[in-house]
């Protein structure tokens, strides 16, 4: 595939999950555990983005998470172009070591 043919995207994940219990704590645990696994990177608290190839890619991804959703709580996913990604504006802090290094030209497709 081309480099002028992909179109890569960004799932950006926010929750917020109570914690207010051991067993809610485990919940909020295997989900944040979950988003490591499936390639997203924090972007701060409660914030993850993945990077995918292509609309099909995304509706995936939005697949597992949805299968891997705990009971309790709030969480939103947002889908942006990786040009939209790449001109967010930090205004306070720096971009994180992830940021600075995994970018779209740096994936491997399969």
């Amino acid at each position: 595939m081309s480099k002028e043919t992909r179109r890569f995207m960004r799932l950006i994940v926010f929750f917020d999950l109570p914690v207010t219990t051991p067993p809610k704590k485990r919940a909020y645990t295997l989900f944040r555990r979950f988003l490591l696994k499936d390639g997203y990177d924090m972007l701060q608290w409660s914030v993850y983005s993945r990077i995918v190839n292509g609309r099909n890619n995304a509706e995936k991804h939005l697949r597992k998470l949805e299968r891997s959703l705990p009971k309790e709580g709030s969480i939103r996913c947002l889908e942006v172009s990786e040009k939209q990604f790449v001109s967010m504006k930090i205004l306070l802090g720096e971009a994180t070591f992830q940021e600075k290094c995994i970018t779209s030209e740096q994936m491997l497709l399969l």
